[in-house]
Formats: structure tokens, sequence, C-alpha cells
């Protein structure tokens, strides 16, 4: 199994929260953390933007990232949502057995 973390930026928590129980419900995912508080500053349509954000810390597999993409593309309230994928390098033989255990 290779284990990722996905991060995902959403405008609130409550969107935040909602992306991440349906996520889980569905297997796509075993974990996330929701970190609100998260001040954003970036490129948009030629404008820098400052906003402030929560993100998701989602703990999965790299096999389910596309089947999390369209998921979260059609909750996700921004036109182009944040979500991209790290590797897992290491990680206690427990955590990645509960993580397959509890993911698709």
């Amino acid at each position: 199994m290779d284990a990722i973390v996905v991060l995902i930026t959403a405008p609130s928590k409550k969107e935040a929260e909602e992306i991440s129980n349906a996520l889980i419900e569905t297997k796509l995912i075993a974990c996330a953390n929701v970190l609100s508080g998260i001040h954003s500053i970036f490129s948009w349509q030629g404008t820098i933007c400052s906003e402030e954000e929560t993100l998701l810390i989602l703990k999965t597999k790299k096999a389910l990232f596309v089947p999390i993409c369209e998921a979260v593309k059609k909750m996700h309230s921004y036109r182009v949502p944040e979500i991209i994928a790290l590797p897992i390098v290491e990680g206690s033989s427990e955590y990645l057995q509960w993580l397959d255990e509890n993911t698709k």
C-alpha cells in the first residue's frame, strides 16, 4: 500500500467538515484533520488574494487519489480547489495497517 497525505483548503470549517465526512463515509480516506484559521495568500486571476481558510489533512492510499479528487470537486465551492498529495515515507506499522483497513 502506498500511503499518502492529501491537503485541501476550504473556505469554511463547515464545508471542510462536510467534505471530510463524505470521504470517510465512502471509505476514500481513513482520517481527516480539520485546521481552522489558516491564512492563505495566493494569486487568482491576476490578483493577489488574502483569505482565511480551513485546511484539511487527509490520510489515505495513493490508489484513491483520483476518486477523492472527483468527489471533492463535486462538493467544493471553489472552481479550482487545492487538492494535492504527499507521500507518507514512513509510519508505524500499526497506523498504516489501520489506514489500510479503513479505506477501500
